[in-house]
């Protein structure tokens, strides 16, 4: 978690301010370092103590509602400002009729757009009704490929498609996915009954190892054959109540179960990912803090730095530097649940035992790179340019060594 961090706040953020210089929201900033910084040197006090108490995790826990409580009133505050000063600004305008004028022309403009997609769309509607089958639209909603770029794309892609088709299937047979700007929200009666089946035993058996699936009620029922029965029983209810062109008004909740069994998936796939790279760490004899600062922590930012710097690119680079700053959630969620729910596993108060220095280093370096934002931007008007980022980058090189000064 510290490596993770100190690579999002220094080589990432480093990154946008090069790709993209510009002015960051002073107040935004501000309040996301300071959250950061006060995480921080608390888990470096309890690093320091050795221990955790129950007072202490929920801690975590309660200083993020309180992280949350403070961006939503704050946003709460600039759009209620925003708002009043927009409203004596208009009133105050002596042209008036103009912007009525103005606005009864974008309203007319808005009609006349929605008039042309209206024939658009009656255009390309099918002269005769046709109704698909159950099974065919089964089968086209578990189909990955799409046969028009199938035909236009290469070679290369097209195996690198093929070796991933089973996975996209499987998601496909577990996932349900809802969309609001498609007109049928992509219903898909037969998919989305058999999504009733499918995602409750991927929850029971990918959870925890698929330790309460395996669980048997009373020494002979086991969990994932209560919940293969319930499963079908929703599933039978929903084909027998639905048609296969309308959506059903409850359609919607099948979204949070999409959630859910992402979250399991997620899970499942990072605990896999984790087991190997620790592997890797054994056979290359590495210690977990260097793992930590490495492997693990590339591969957890990875999507973070790329993610921030294409946004960057594309002129969101304010959107880009709050996402580098808003690890407060790994560290807080992240240590708060996973001590939480070993509390209710083991013991009422949790121990850490820092395996050398290099985990104070890590911890040190992550606050000296947020103490030095927190400084530096001000310093610069908020302004964060090129020379800031360089300055992140040389800084995190020297702090670990692959830049010598000459006392060294």
């Amino acid at each position: 978690m510290f490596g993770a961090g100190i690579f999002v706040t220094t080589v990432v953020a480093g990154a946008v301010s090069l790709v993209k210089p510009f002015t960051v929201a002073s107040r935004p900033f501000l309040r996301d370092v300071i959250f950061y910084m006060a995480a921080v040197f608390w888990t470096i006090v309890i690093l320091y103590r050795g221990t955790i108490s129950l007072g202490e995790t929920l801690g975590y826990l309660g200083l993020y509602v309180v992280y949350v409580i403070t961006v939503i009133a704050s946003a709460y505050i600039y759009s209620h400002q925003k708002h009043s000063a927009t409203r004596s600004s208009i009133q105050s305008s002596t042209h008036v009729p103009e912007f009525q004028s103005s606005e009864s022309d974008d309203e007319a403009i808005l009609i006349s757009n929605s008039s042309i997609q209206e024939d658009y769309d009656s255009e390309y509607c099918p002269l005769l009704p046709y109704c698909e089958s159950t099974s065919s639209i089964l089968l086209s909603s578990l189909n990955p490929v799409d046969s028009r770029i199938w035909r236009r794309k290469s070679w290369r892609w097209r195996a690198i498609k093929i070796v991933k088709m089973p996975l996209e299937v499987l998601l496909l047979l577990t996932v349900p996915v809802v969309d609001p700007d498609k007109e049928d929200r992509n219903w898909r009666r037969p998919l989305n009954c058999l999504h009733l089946i499918t995602a409750p035993l991927v929850c029971v058996l990918t959870f925890r190892s698929g330790e309460y699936g395996m669980y048997q009620i009373e020494d002979q029922f086991p969990v994932w054959a209560l919940t293969l029965l319930f499963g079908l029983f929703l599933s039978a209810i929903v084909f027998l109540t639905t048609t296969n062109n309308h959506p059903p008004p409850y359609h919607s909740l099948f979204s949070l179960l999409g959630f859910v069994v992402s979250a399991i998936w997620i899970s499942a796939a990072a605990l896999e990912v984790v087991s190997i790279l620790h592997m890797l760490g054994v056979v290359f004899s590495l210690s977990n803090n260097l793992l930590g600062l490495t492997l693990l922590a590339w591969g957890n930012s990875i999507g973070d730095s790329f993610s921030d710097v294409t946004i960057a690119r594309q002129g969101y680079p304010q959107m880009a530097i709050s996402a580098c700053f808003g690890g407060i959630f790994n560290m807080l969620i992240g240590v708060g649940i996973g001590c939480l729910m070993q509390m209710f596993n083991n013991e009422p108060v949790v121990t850490f035992e820092p395996a050398g220095l290099l985990t104070w280093a890590l911890a040190g370096s992550l606050g000296l790179s947020l103490v030095l934002s927190f400084i530096l931007v001000p310093l610069h008007c908020f302004h964060m340019g090129r020379s800031y980022g360089i300055f992140l980058l040389v800084a995190l090189l020297t702090e670990f060594g692959f830049i010598h000064t000459g006392s060294q």
